[in-house]
């Protein structure tokens, strides 16, 4: 796991504030909200993978929205009634940082759940360049 300390030294402060204050970014102006390409999406501070582009899904909202995680245990899932709405907050485990929230109206094929993420929370590796970023292992994901 990377060094939380030596990463959030590298962060922008958008993703400090996403990441570390529960912040949210702007809505289709993000990194990866119509990102098309195959790859797995990592927690930006401990380098965790948490989604794969096989479980994204275009929901409108201008966020990256995923029907699940990888694993389950890859996120945790809090009561957050921040901001006069009653919403589940999504985590990342490895790190404690905030990646976004979890809605109950994804594609019911699916499973019925939409993972909105904010992009400030994740780093993006390519289904092509998962060897050579050490994450090898996921490659039958998209084989």
């Amino acid at each position: 796991m990377l060094d939380k300390a030596q990463r959030l030294k590298e962060l922008t402060p958008l993703q400090i504030e996403v990441t570390q204050h529960q912040g949210t970014e702007p809505p289709f102006r993000n990194d990866y909200w119509d990102n098309h390409q195959e790859g797995l999406y990592v927690d930006i501070i401990s380098g965790k993978p948490l989604f794969s582009s096989k479980d994204k899904f275009d929901s409108g909202c201008g966020w990256p929205s995923f029907s699940k995680p990888i694993e389950e245990e890859k996120v945790t899932e809090h009561l957050d009634r921040s901001h006069g709405m009653i919403r589940t907050e999504v985590r990342s485990p490895s790190s404690d940082s905030h990646l976004g929230h979890v809605f109950p109206d994804g594609p019911k094929e699916f499973g019925g759940l939409r993972y909105c993420i904010n992009s400030a929370a994740l780093r993006f590796i390519a289904k092509e360049d998962l060897e050579a970023q050490g994450y090898g292992e996921f490659r039958t994901l998209f084989d």
